[in-house]
């Protein structure tokens, strides 16, 4: 029991580490992913989006949290795709 236990806590931290948006290098210039809170600073108009569904599964599934559903939704909504 304790061993599955801890086995089930080690793959919740790891994948509370991985990265929801991926940043992408669009013709030799690194695009970084963008939320509500900072599209003003990191939303390119050249650059084509879209909404990275990782990032929506974790807001939901951690949304009792609170924290992380507004970092993911404010700082890493949306990832680069490619350019228009």
């Amino acid at each position: 029991m304790k061993r599955t236990l801890l086995l089930a806590a080690a793959l919740a931290s790891t994948l509370l580490l991985t990265a929801c948006g991926n940043d992408k290098t669009i013709n030799g210039k690194k695009y970084q992913t963008y939320g509500v809170f900072n599209e003003d600073t990191r939303k390119d108009p050249n650059i084509k989006y879209e909404v990275s569904a990782g990032s929506v599964i974790w807001a939901i599934i951690l949304c009792e949290t609170v924290v992380f559903p507004v970092y993911i939704i404010g700082w890493d909504l949306w990832q680069p795709v490619s350019a228009k």
